[in-house]
């Protein structure tokens, strides 16, 4: 399997949740300015542009990190990185996803666009992300992890996401739970190693 990825993006969750599925892949890094990788254009393998891409030995593509979380948790179902199927634990997982990758990825990815100038971003942050982060933050208050007690592969989309607000100069010390859950996983050997691969300094 290859993951593409550009580095501190979308592609860290799924490459946490790689290693925590103890699936073998290789690592292709995209450069996002010439829509280029090693292998030459990146268009030809996704025509979306966008990361992660994940591409299965056979050849099939998985785009959109949220159906590719799910994909690597179908692999090894008894790690419980994703609920049971048909089971209400395994729908309130969905909302999760659904909510990480509509509010708070889309949501933060409007902070990088160049089309807004910093005011507007500023009033964006505090009209929206502000609300965003505080519901999360009453989840955490009462979990360790999204789903409860133990990991899950939204833990990892999570984490993923969360590391982008001080890249932008969003205070997140204001949200101690949400600090907690970062320090928690940032424990996780699985964090560590895909941190380390794509080169990310420590948070």
């Amino acid at each position: 399997m290859k993951l593409y990825y550009s580095p501190g993006s979308c592609g860290l969750s799924p490459a946490i949740a790689l290693r925590e599925a103890c699936l073998a892949f290789d690592l292709v890094k995209v450069d996002f300015a010439t829509k280029t990788t090693v292998e030459g254009n990146y268009l030809d393998v996704n025509p979306k542009g966008f990361i992660p891409i994940l591409v299965l030995d056979n050849g099939d593509l998985i785009t959109e990190g949220a159906v590719i979380l799910q994909w690597i948790a179908d692999q090894n179902p008894g790690l419980n990185l994703l609920p049971a199927f048909g089971t209400q634990e395994r729908y309130r997982a969905l909302e999760w996803l659904n909510v990480i990758a509509t509010d708070l990825a889309k949501g933060m990815s409007t902070m990088f666009q160049p089309f807004f100038d910093d005011a507007a971003k500023n009033r964006y942050a505090e009209g929206f992300l502000k609300g965003r982060f505080a519901f999360v933050e009453e989840h955490l208050s009462n979990n360790d992890y999204v789903l409860g007690n133990e990991f899950s592969a939204p833990d990892a989309y999570l984490y993923n996401v969360l590391n982008w607000p001080p890249r932008v100069g969003i205070d997140m010390s204001v949200y101690p739970a949400i600090e907690r859950f970062m320090r928690r996983m940032e424990q996780r050997p699985s964090v560590q190693a895909a941190r380390a691969a794509e080169g990310l300094p420590p948070r």
